[in-house]
């Protein structure tokens, strides 16, 4: 039995770590083998958070100013800190994605997550799961993007309470607090919906 022989795991974990290494040298292709590792995530986390703001359009913008500007400040990226390099971006995409939900400040009304991060064809589920979808996504959506967010870091992208906390620049007390809300209210809207 060898010990030494790196897991999947361990091997991808150091292939990152080489990968932000070069890539705070400035490395294009470091860089850009960063961007097609994270840019999914990213995307997706974007897309969760802005749904039901008529922001949608902008995800990809604010996807390019997430990663504008993490290479801005990647040299000062401590790999071996707190914070994982995922959990970074995702910070830095939730914080952007909330700054421009303020900013326009219009009440969320409607989820609808991108068919690119499952590519499930509705005819292929049964139509009570095509509805309890509808209704989830719908009640997801019409979360204040305050509980919307710590909800999608959370349930989506299964950050933990101290990260969450961290992303969002608040306290490990009111993230619980905002999942508990953000929980009682899906709840709520879902009550009912697998009777009819």
């Amino acid at each position: 039995m060898q010990d030494d022989v790196p897991t999947p795991l361990a091997s991808d974990a150091l292939a990152e770590r080489l990968e932000i290494a070069r890539a705070q040298t400035g490395d294009r292709v470091a860089c850009h083998a960063l961007i097609r590792r994270h840019q999914r995530a990213v995307g997706s986390l974007l897309r969760r958070i802005l749904a039901g703001s008529g922001l949608d359009a902008l995800t990809e913008d604010l996807a390019q100013e997430t990663f504008l500007r993490a290479f801005a400040a990647l040299p000062r990226f401590d790999p071996d800190g707190r914070a994982r390099l995922s959990t970074w971006l995702l910070t830095i995409a939730t914080r952007l994605a909330l700054q421009a939900i303020e900013r326009r400040r219009l009440p969320a009304v409607r989820f609808d997550d991108d068919a690119g991060d499952a590519r499930i064809e509705a005819d292929d589920l049964a139509p009570d799961r095509v509805r309890l979808g509808a209704a989830i996504a719908d009640a997801i959506g019409r979360l204040p993007p305050p509980h919307r967010a710590a909800f999608v870091l959370r349930e989506y992208h299964g950050l933990d309470y101290a990260e969450i906390a961290r992303s969002l620049d608040i306290d490990v007390g009111t993230v619980k607090s905002r999942l508990w809300r953000a929980r009682a209210a899906l709840q709520r809207a879902l009550e009912g919906t697998n009777d009819g």
